[in-house]
């Protein structure tokens, strides 16, 4: 037979599930017992829980292939660093198996949990798997065992399950889970006083539970805020289990939360907004905006028309002095010509003075149509709203003169409605005495959402007809550039510089 005839080994990772040999799957345990060589990964005192796991299936005339790394978190001084030294042991252990899979043997490589998940074996997979017919077992995963042994469910309905490594930065762990219903941070140990600050900042810290050594000898649970931090192995994690099955303790007092929704949908949404939106009891707000919100099991809407902003503050804070935890919703930034102001100016009220209020940044409008247009509003500018609903015309034709005298970037917010028809062509007939007919001018049309629409046109060329509530103009200064880019597209930037 010649060298291309040969058959070569099969290579198997085997996923062993969270610890108790009992949790393996059947045909986890048949390919472990039939094959040729076992590989386990192990620290340098040489255990192997894997192995352990796996031993009452281990037969005496077993090759057994010991894959021990040579460095875990400490430091070295391999001219690649931690990644460069992780990298060359992984290449000599793939180089190991492939000799037994060259010679037809059967590898099993041993992980804990499932293969995929975390596990080891992935940097033999990315090695040998092109190479060798291969197979993966899957097995119970530490999270699954970790929600079983806590007797709760993870998520719920739509809830959304994020699994999150410990390793990361801690802002970035607060983001996280301020950002998702449920949550499993891996990896604890020396991460844990990073990974419980986070669940603190976050707001998440009530409801998180402890689980170490799920299934196996040692397992211990509790609430993570009891948990030593001394005390925490690297086989642990924090579980913020379903809040649908695990509802949250009546607050003493309730409060308002005032939160922007940015210019559209859920992709403009900060997780400081996600989470006051996933922790309301209540949410009030112009029905277009609530919308936007994914609804969520046991919460309450009180939609209204976007002309009562005052009654609609009261009622937010009404329910709130009844021990109500309420999101009031507004587009874009709530503090840019949103709810912020009317919910601050009931609230200031005597009778409301103790209810607490708070009122947290969206993405506006106009800093999302800038970013599709360019950088109009890369120096100064001013930001004028055109309705008169709530100040006159003239007050507001006296501002756009004192803006465009100052040579400001103007951006203009409500410029015309069904209601209100005249306003865009007064202003652009006044701009017109103090600016070049030639400024560049952002027509931007519902930014983020499904009939986005963005054109620079130039002030004399602005047609009022094409303007509507859902368009937001940006008006360049004297130095705003226009260019047609190859692509066709046309950016308009202000430079930061003035000569």
């Amino acid at each position: 037979m010649s060298d291309d005839q040969k058959t070569t080994g099969r290579l198997y990772g085997v996923g062993l599930g969270p610890g108790d040999p009992e949790l393996m799957t059947l045909r986890a345990a048949r390919i472990i017992a039939e094959a040729d060589v076992i590989a386990y990964h192990c620290a340098r005192h040489g255990r192997s829980i894997a192995r352990s796991i796996a031993a009452p299936h281990l037969r005496p005339d077993h090759i057994e292939e010991r894959l021990m790394y040579p460095i875990t978190v400490e430091t070295t001084d391999h001219p690649g660093g931690y990644r460069g030294a992780l990298d060359d042991f992984y290449e000599e252990a793939a180089a190991r198996l492939a000799e037994h899979l060259d010679a037809g043997r059967t590898v099993a490589v041993l992980a804990e949990g499932d293969p995929f998940f975390y596990g080891s074996y992935q940097h033999m997979h990315k090695r040998l798997a092109h190479r060798y017919p291969t197979e993966v077992v899957p097995g119970v995963t530490s999270i699954s065992a970790a929600a079983a042994r806590l007797g709760t469910p993870l998520c719920e309905a739509e809830e959304v399950l994020t699994v999150i490594p410990g390793t990361l930065p801690e802002e970035e762990l607060t983001a996280r889970l301020a950002a998702t219903d449920s949550a499993v941070v891996m990896k604890l140990g020396r991460t844990f006083p990073a990974v419980r600050r986070a669940m603190e900042t976050s707001g998440r810290l009530d409801e998180a539970r402890y689980v170490e050594r799920a299934t196996m000898n040692g397992e211990r649970t509790g609430q993570l805020a009891d948990i030593d931090p001394g005390s925490v192995p690297y086989f642990s994690v924090a579980v913020v289990p379903s809040r649908i099955a695990n509802p949250r303790p009546r607050p003493e007092s309730g409060e308002v939360v005032v939160v922007g929704t940015g210019p559209a949908g859920p992709l403009w949404l900060t997780p400081e907004t996600r989470r006051a939106l996933a922790d309301a009891d209540d949410l009030v707000g112009y029905t277009t905006y609530l919308d936007r919100v994914a609804h969520r099991p046991g919460q309450i809407r009180h939609g209204s028309d976007n002309k009562v902003e005052s009654e609609r503050a009261e009622f937010a804070l009404d329910l709130a002095r009844r021990g109500r935890r309420v999101a009031v919703v507004s587009g874009g930034d709530p503090g840019v010509f949103a709810m912020a102001t009317a919910v601050l100016e009931v609230a200031s009220q005597e009778e409301y003075r103790d209810v607490p209020v708070r009122v947290l940044p969206g993405v506006t409008a106009a800093n999302a149509a800038a970013a599709a247009a360019g950088a109009p509003l890369g120096h100064d500018y001013a930001t004028i709203s055109l309705s008169d609903r709530l100040k006159p015309w003239e007050v507001i034709a006296e501002r756009l003169r004192a803006a465009a005298s100052a040579d400001l970037v103007l951006a203009i917010y409500n410029p015309g409605s069904r209601s209100r028809t005249h306003q865009v062509a007064a202003a652009r007939d006044l701009l017109l005495e103090l600016r070049s007919p030639e400024t560049p001018v952002v027509v931007a049309r519902d930014v983020g959402g499904p009939e986005q629409s963005v054109r620079v046109v130039t002030l004399k060329t602005l047609e009022p007809s094409e303007v509507d509530m859902r368009t937001l103009l940006l008006v360049g200064s004297s130095r705003t550039e226009a260019v047609e880019r190859g692509d066709g597209r046309t950016i308009a930037w202000t430079p930061r510089r003035y000569e």
